[in-house]
């Protein structure tokens, strides 16, 4: 099947199981000519890992079609803050006071604002990027109250090599405990446990 088909599909299992939640394509590695059919077929959100990818491959093509909303998926560097604030629509990355400072920033000088998701360690895992859970409240309400971002949510990535459901439990805890109505998890390996468990984001990419 070809990448249409592919997407086709899964959007239908989305929609049976969670008709409320927004399919992100994650297109990574993947060419503008490749990814042009779900685009023709009226899907708007689309996930990428890495801004300079993204800017070469989005830059001209969301200049003139506004309807599209492009979304960070990948860890961010504080010194590509900049050009990913003038090219995406949602940063589901946000994981340090630095990052948060810039973005803050950007917003007052340009008068443009974001849609941000903080990254959680749910699994507390050395190697994996995101704030500590027992440092999340004070950091939402910092990005909140202080910088005045729209922090929309919170976004995990759980441990792979165990059941993710407990994790998505903790997550989906966690956002009420934190009076956040967006949840960002769930891609193609585990998106059926995340929408049981109220995500509202998904990111799936090699399963299309």
């Amino acid at each position: 099947m070809n990448i249409l088909d592919n997407y086709k599909i899964i959007k239908e299992k989305v929609y049976n199981l969670q008709n409320k939640s927004n399919l992100i394509v994650v297109t990574k590695n993947r060419s503008f000519e490749t990814i042009f059919p779900i685009i023709q077929s009226g899907h708007l959100h689309f996930g990428e890992n890495k801004v300079q990818e993204a800017k070469e491959k989005w830059s001209n093509f969301l200049h003139n079609h506004k309807d599209l909303k492009l979304h960070l998926i990948g860890k961010l560097q504080s010194n590509k803050a900049k050009d990913a604030f003038a090219l995406f629509h949602f940063i589901h990355t946000l994981d340090n006071e630095k990052l948060a400072k810039i973005f803050s920033g950007l917003e007052k000088s340009l008068k443009k604002n974001l849609k941000y998701f903080i990254q959680v360690n749910i699994g507390n895992e050395r190697q994996k990027n995101g704030i500590e859970i027992s440092l999340l409240a004070d950091f939402v309400n910092f990005c909140r109250n202080d910088l005045t971002l729209n922090i929309i949510g919170l976004m995990c990535i759980p441990p792979f090599n165990l059941d993710p459901l407990p994790f998505f439990e903790k997550m989906q805890k966690l956002n009420i405990d934190n009076n956040l109505s967006e949840l960002s998890m769930g891609m193609s390996s585990d998106y059926q446990q995340a929408l049981v468990c109220g995500s509202t984001y998904l990111r799936i990419g090699s399963a299309i």
